[in-house]
């Protein structure tokens, strides 16, 4: 009866005392994220301060051991050589290239001269003379002029005037034509043969590649890169001389062909007015 009696008196008590307990707790509960929040916020210690940017390395340069400069020192003669071969004649390409387009401008400056001042003269003496000096117009009518001054002789005198006026004025226009074809053929020579320089620089390269790979017994990069690197600049070096004289070329036969068109038609008429004139004074002193 006792032993009932407290522990039902246990059980009374607890069952009182539980809820100041839960109240106790809660308060304690609210009030700790309370205070976390009402405390001033200290930085973090491991958030570090950004760091100092390393200097940035310096860029180095790396010499090429297989260019053009190295090939120049380490090449033999034939090498060497053959480079020299094609410097001379794509720097012989170039001056006859730019001179003969300055002198195919002069001569169409020298047609339109003609044109305007030539047909406008009382005389053909009167004419050639208003001509500048070095036009191949003014020398045609020289020509021409001489032609019919100079017919005399036991042997000139079998050829009928006509024809020793043809004559004359054929041949000066022949000579302008010489002249604006020097230089054509060193540039289509240049042309057809600098491809095969080049090779033939191609095949000596190719020949020290497989004489370093013989030597060592192996066929490592190192050994193989600069006589190949050099057969490769032969055959660029080839091609960048017959290239620009090729189209140099077939550029100046095509201004050749255009200039002697103008200089036959005047040649042309300056033979027709030439015997016009020798014919009237033929008839005058008659």
């Amino acid at each position: 009866m006792k032993t009932r009696f407290s522990a039902f008196l246990a059980a009374a008590i607890l069952a009182l005392s539980a809820p100041a307990f839960a109240e106790e707790a809660a308060s304690a509960a609210t009030a700790a994220p309370a205070a976390s929040a009402t405390a001033p916020a200290t930085p973090a210690a491991d958030v570090a301060a950004p760091a100092p940017a390393a200097d940035a390395p310096a860029k180095e340069v790396i010499e090429n051991p297989y260019g053009l400069d190295a090939l120049w020192k380490t090449g033999d003669f034939v090498a060497k050589g053959t480079l020299i071969i094609m410097v001379i004649m794509s720097m012989g390409s170039w001056y006859i290239l730019i001179t003969k387009i300055i002198d195919q401008v002069k001569l169409a400056g020298q047609a339109s001269d003609a044109r305007s001042k030539f047909w406008k003269a009382a005389s053909v003496n009167a004419a050639s003379a208003s001509l500048k000096e070095g036009s191949p117009f003014r020398f045609i009518a020289d020509s021409g002029i001489k032609a019919t001054e100079h017919h005399e002789g036991a042997l000139l005198e079998q050829i009928d005037l006509n024809t020793w006026v043809s004559m004359s004025i054929q041949r000066a226009v022949e000579k302008v034509q010489s002249r604006l074809q020097d230089g054509l053929a060193f540039l289509a020579t240049v042309g057809s043969t600098a491809p095969f320089v080049g090779l033939f620089g191609t095949v000596w390269g190719i020949y020290h590649a497989l004489t370093a790979i013989g030597m060592s017994g192996q066929a490592s990069i190192d050994k193989v890169a600069g006589p190949v690197g050099e057969a490769l600049i032969m055959t660029a070096i080839g091609l960048a001389v017959a290239v620009p004289a090729v189209l140099g070329y077939n550029f100046l036969v095509r201004r050749n062909k255009s200039a002697m068109e103008e200089v036959r038609a005047f040649a042309a008429d300056l033979h027709s007015v030439v015997l016009s004139g020798n014919m009237n004074k033929t008839a005058n002193k008659k």
